[in-house]
């Protein structure tokens, strides 16, 4: 299976794409039970791996060895990689590109922020000259065989939007987001301004952009969605209120519930994990000449 082009066609196809973020194996196991795309999301990733904020710590070579676990336990869904600014330098960037298509990635998202780099919903992004993201989005580009690739720009106010997302579209990327969108007219206009390349639209909890259905963003001329961390903030919020109840009740464990999940349940979920990959064929062994 080519998984860039699986992506590329399903993004052409009627309708959103939906991509959940996920952040480590045991989110992905959770999220593949409910949908067929995931969204290796680097505001999750730098929480669960380093418990830090998503402002530039994270290590190529653990983002690579990740997306490598969650292909291997997951083999058929979409995986798009967030490679934030593909690690400052372009060499970086073109071999992550080539690690992740030969593990059996999707497609990445490439940005056009400079270091110190944010989350595209928070204040105080810089961005490198258009010149220059440009020139690392061909050289990105060229270097990929089937991967999508997503150009992202973080920019703010209309005019560098609208230029930005004009030239984004003009390239070979496959995808153009505009990350931190705050406004439906501001979808608008930016579909209007990149013609017929699809259109990605990041939603994010508390995030600067407006909270809308599949349906909506369709109507909008979205192509993909993707879910940056509802996993992640479910967990802090569904974890902190395990913790608090069990501090109230002295220690004492809930009373299982038909709702509640336990051993028998968590074992059932990642017990799918061993059997998604169909066993290998076993060779025959040539007989030894005497």
């Amino acid at each position: 299976m080519n998984h860039g082009d699986e992506l590329r066609r399903e993004i052409l196809a009627d309708g959103v794409t939906p991509l959940i973020g996920v952040f480590d194996m045991f989110s992905a196991s959770v999220a593949a039970q409910h949908y067929d795309g995931l969204f290796v999301s680097g505001f999750g990733f730098a929480a669960s791996h380093y418990g830090l904020p998503d402002i530039g710590f994270i290590a190529w070579p653990d983002m690579v060895a990740f997306v490598q676990r969650l292909r291997r336990a997951f083999p058929r869904p979409h995986l798009l990689v967030d490679i934030d600014d593909g690690y400052v330098d372009t060499e970086v960037a073109c071999h992550v590109v080539e690690q992740l298509e030969l593990i059996g990635a999707s497609g990445v998202i490439l940005e056009d922020q400079t270091r110190p780099r944010r989350c595209g919903h928070v204040d105080g992004k810089l961005l490198l000259p258009l010149d220059e993201y440009l020139a690392k989005l061909a050289r990105v580009l060229d270097t990929r065989r089937h991967l999508t690739v997503v150009a992202r720009t973080d920019a703010v106010g209309e005019k560098e939007i609208l230029l930005r997302a004009r030239a984004l579209a003009e390239t070979d990327a496959d995808v153009v987001l505009v990350d931190g969108v705050r406004g439906v007219d501001d979808v608008r206009r930016i579909r209007d301004v990149i013609g017929d390349k699809p259109l990605l639209f990041n939603q994010i909890a508390g995030g600067r952009s407006p909270r809308l259905s599949l349906p909506e963003l369709a109507a909008l001329g979205v192509n993909v969605a993707i879910y940056s961390t509802p996993c992640l903030f479910a967990a802090q919020a569904a974890m902190d209120e395990a913790l608090l109840r069990l501090r109230r009740d002295d220690g004492r464990l809930p009373e299982p519930t038909p709702a509640s999940v336990g051993v028998t349940e968590s074992l059932a979920l990642l017990e799918q994990n061993l059997t998604r990959r169909p066993p290998k064929a076993r060779q025959p062994v040539a007989p030894i000449e005497r």
